[in-house]
């Protein structure tokens, strides 16, 4: 814990917001380890505000939905659609970058008003456009030496080992060293966190922990089924967490507010399914090679091709550079062919819907960025998760190594103070709450409203 100094240092500014986002944990499973018994001082801290379900994006891919976070919009307004997203007339594909994220999010939004904000490996948050404070990068970074924002090359911020995400590839072929590699991640995270929230004046303090994240991709499965080797150890990363949460919770005054969100919630995966492959058996996606590696190697008679997180586009003449369906007619046509087949697809091997819904870009996509979102979006039924590999023969794959995948329902939200929601929230709306809540003006277009105001709120359509 914060000497007594520290905590007077840390308590200069007044009317604070704390975020913990936990990557990838489920609401559903919160309130199991409640009823275990588990988490006893997260527990305590939910007795004293709201903890809801709460709506994600569509894909609820990281860089999406946390894009949506930040700047409490929907992706036709920020133009993060997805882990890759395509170049513009082009065949090529790109890795989104605050570069590419086209709206300003909160730490921008404060430093406008005066404020201060320490971010903490928020994705698609650094290298920082603009900020009064501090940004630590997060797991799509691409310089680990450079971790903080006011680090110099090969610089240890505040002594510490920079090691900002854990490196899951290991994880394949050996599962505990990579449960190693996640403790001292973790470590470093936690570490780092206590000493900007005690050493720095802040008014907003977002910190987001990964390890949630490829705890559950990797061990999911064992422990829905109780295996004896790692359900001690993936209980145990749990008791660590909620010892961070014991900390806070002494920390915390009636002058700090605090906000716990998720970002998707998890499942145990049944079959990966390569959306690209059932296109190509189906006569809409062609190749110029026999052996595809990318969509380069896309044929100019394709009608369609999908990247990842169940994202179809279509072959469109005049977008697309080697299109061919027309605009208007053909292309609605098309469309509505290509998602009614979709909703046919079926696991090879118990017969089960693998679809729950195709969804037309207009029903989840609006803004400016919206002419870049997918023409359609595949909402598949729970444990069935969408890959974008070109050039694969068999439609569905079930590996050993990952075997935890994203659901779109089951997000959760937590913020203190707030005993009562009267509706299920969106991940969009946690950023003008936070906004409310300093008293900095809420941007006209967000698509969130806050939940401090929800009397004069118009209830927009969720993800």
């Amino acid at each position: 814990m914060a000497s007594r100094n520290q905590r007077h240092r840390a308590r200069k500014r007044k009317n604070r917001v704390i975020v913990v986002g936990l990557d990838g944990v489920p609401y559903t499973y919160i309130q199991k380890l409640f009823r275990l018994g588990e988490l006893p001082n997260f527990r305590a801290i939910v007795d004293g505000g709201a903890l809801v379900q709460m709506d994600t994006t569509l894909p609820n891919a990281s860089p999406v939905a946390w894009s949506s976070f930040m700047t409490g919009k929907n992706p036709g307004k920020h133009s993060i659609y997805g882990f890759v997203d395509r170049e513009p007339g082009s065949l090529r594909t790109f890795m989104p970058s605050p570069r590419t994220l086209h709206a300003p999010v909160l730490g921008e939004l404060m430093a406008t008003a005066g404020k201060r904000v320490f971010v903490m490996s928020v994705p698609l948050t650094f290298p920082p456009r603009q900020a009064s404070g501090m940004l630590v990068g997060c797991f799509l970074g691409t310089n680990r030496h450079k971790a903080a924002s006011n680090a110099e090359a090969g610089e240890s911020p505040w002594g510490l080992n920079p090691c900002i995400d854990a490196d899951p590839r290991p994880s394949r072929q050996d599962k505990d060293n990579f449960l190693l590699d996640l403790d001292e991640v973790f470590e470093w995270r936690v570490a780092a966190m206590r000493y900007l929230w005690c050493q720095e004046p802040w008014d907003l303090f977002v910190a987001h922990i990964m390890e949630t994240d490829w705890l559950h991709h990797f061990f999911w499965k064992e422990m829905e089924q109780g295996d004896a080797r790692y359900v001690p150890t993936f209980l145990e990363f749990y008791r660590r967490i909620d010892q961070v949460f014991g900390e806070v919770r002494a920390w915390l005054d009636e002058e700090t507010t605090l906000i716990v969100l998720s970002n998707h919630g998890f499942c145990t995966i049944k079959q990966e399914v390569y959306i690209n492959t059932w296109l190509h058996r189906a006569g809409y996606l062609q190749y110029s090679r026999e052996q595809p590696e990318g969509l380069h190697d896309m044929a100019p008679s394709s009608t369609a091709y999908s990247l990842d997180s169940g994202r179809i586009f279509l072959n469109v003449r005049g977008r697309e550079p080697r299109g061919r369906i027309a605009r208007a007619a053909e292309y609605e046509r098309v469309r509505r062919e290509i998602a009614e087949a979709a909703m046919t697809m079926a696991d090879p091997v118990t017969g089960e819907p693998m679809v729950r819904r195709v969804y037309m870009r207009e029903e989840l996509y609006h803004g400016p960025y919206a002419h870049a979102a997918p023409d359609l979006v595949l909402a598949m039924h729970d444990g069935y998760d969408p890959k974008e590999l070109f050039g694969k023969q068999e439609l569905t794959f079930k590996g050993d190594a990952r075997v935890g995948m994203h659901t779109t329902p089951d997000a959760l939200l937590y913020i203190r103070g707030l005993h009562h929601i009267d509706r299920r929230p969106s991940i969009t709306d946690v950023a003008p709450t936070i906004l409310d809540h300093l008293g900095v003006p809420v941007p006209h277009d967000m698509d969130g409203c806050s939940l401090l105001r929800e009397s004069e709120c118009n209830v927009k359509k969720t993800f």
